[in-house]
């Protein structure tokens, strides 16, 4: 048997689908934790900003150096960065073997035979139907307690700035029965929490046997499974968080109530010009939609900033929406023009670096303030956790994790990783609760 080493970059997609590829090769290789053991490497990439793929340049020229040392030793990108710059990137980093998009990992072990006798290899085909719903991943990187469950790939909605449709494909949803049947594995095999993926899962649909399954049905099914087990989602788009849905969280305990709930921009003009098909007016009433039917429910979002043409004024519509929202946490970013992306065929990327950067450290030190102000509220109150782990700072303590995705840390006394236990909150940080067993 033969060493396989993987590294995941970007989003929890990838991380689920790393898992599905150590399946599709466990025939011929088994998953190594030391990279210098490895016959063969495998990165799975990100592209929704520059930087990413610059990382993964970088991270290849130290690999040419290894494989020098390791004869026979075979290098191969996965991912969306192999399905933007496509065969070219065979010709631009010499220590690449072979290629695949997300929906060619099927065609793995052929590609990787080919490549060893010296083919040009790759496949970055495009599917309307691949959702390997009929293989079992190997979850080789995980702590037991959660996992993920990739419910749909691809995307429909083309915000302007967004490469994803371009490398992922349309969407397709996977059936609801091979999704059941997934988590019902995970349950049987002890893990304590589950969280649906999809690059929009509120427009997940799967029709089988005469019976339409959308996603509140379908969070609804995997949340009857066990009371005990929690289930997540990620990530939303403003425009299908229905009413159904929101309901459906507040009415079962197990349904996490913390929801990822991407705006992008607070002005109008620049979510149009993003192509996000909503307006500020129609995302602050699904987000006090939200706190009527779960008061309790935390919620975090994704910013853009600088994208073209945005004004000053537009600037400050996000910081006002930032602060009417109160968001507990957020992924902000400065905009990265992609190519293939509607922006970038019809928009300038007009907006200087450094007003930009200016534009995030704004950004950035509101959300710290959010932050810090929506975790002071949780001081003095007692929340169930799920124990993940060891605190990195302290060996005496643990960290887990809320119903509202906040990490806490508490001294692990008489728990153990695995367990849900009660935790009172004494004090706080903007990115942590911190506190101790309730007695």
């Amino acid at each position: 048997m033969k060493n396989l080493f993987i590294e995941t970059y970007g989003c929890q997609m990838n991380v689920a689908d790393s898992e599905v590829v150590a399946s599709i090769l466990s025939a011929e290789y088994q998953i190594c934790d030391n990279i210098k053991n490895a016959d063969l490497i495998l990165l799975n990439t990100c592209s929704v900003r520059d930087h990413a793929e610059q990382r993964i340049r970088k991270r290849l020229n130290e690999l040419g150096a290894l494989k020098k040392k390791k004869a026979g030793l075979q290098i191969g990108l996965l991912g969306c960065m192999a399905e933007r710059v496509k065969e070219k990137l065979l010709h631009e980093e010499t220590a690449l073997d072979f290629i695949a998009g997300p929906d060619a990992y099927r065609s793995l072990p052929a590609l990787i035979q080919e490549s060893a006798f010296g083919k040009t290899a790759f496949n970055v085909l495009l599917s309307t139907e691949e959702t390997y719903d009929d293989i079992e991943p190997i979850r080789y990187d995980t702590n037991g307690i959660s996992a993920f469950i990739s419910i749909m790939r691809g995307c429909n909605n083309f915000c302007s700035y967004c490469v994803v449709p371009y490398t992922r494909g349309r969407e397709r949803s996977r059936s609801s029965e091979t999704i059941i049947r997934e988590a019902q594995q995970l349950i049987d095999q002890g893990y304590k929490e589950i969280t649906l993926l999809g690059q929009n899962v509120n427009s997940y649909c799967s029709n089988e046997n005469s019976e339409v399954v959308n996603f509140a049905k379908l969070l609804e099914k995997v949340a009857l499974l066990s009371p005990k087990v929690r289930v997540r989602f990620a990530t939303s788009h403003p425009k299908d968080i229905s009413d159904e849905l929101i309901e459906t969280i507040a009415k079962y305990d197990n349904c996490c109530k913390y929801i990822h709930l991407p705006v992008q921009a607070g002005s109008n003009v620049m979510l149009k010009r993003m192509n996000r098909v909503y307006t500020r007016e129609y995302y602050l009433e699904r987000i006090a939609t939200i706190k009527r039917l779960i008061p309790d429910c935390a919620i975090a979002t994704d910013i853009i900033a600088g994208f073209s043409g945005e004004t000053e004024e537009d600037h400050q519509a996000t910081l006002s929406l930032m602060k009417e929202v109160g968001y507990c946490a957020a992924y902000m970013f400065k905009y990265s023009e992609r190519d293939c992306t509607m922006a970038a065929k019809r928009f300038p990327d007009d907006i200087p670096d450094e007003v930009k950067g200016r534009r995030l450290e704004e950004i950035i030190a509101l959300q710290q303030d959010l932050s810090l102000a929506h975790n002071q509220k949780d001081i003095g109150k007692t929340f169930e956790v799920l124990v993940e782990g060891a605190s990195k700072r302290d060996a005496n303590e643990y960290f887990g994790r809320n119903s509202q995705n906040k990490v806490i840390i508490f001294p692990k006394e008489n728990a153990k990783i695995g367990d849900y236990v009660m935790v009172t909150v004494q004090s706080c940080s903007p990115a942590t609760l911190k506190g101790v067993l309730a007695k």
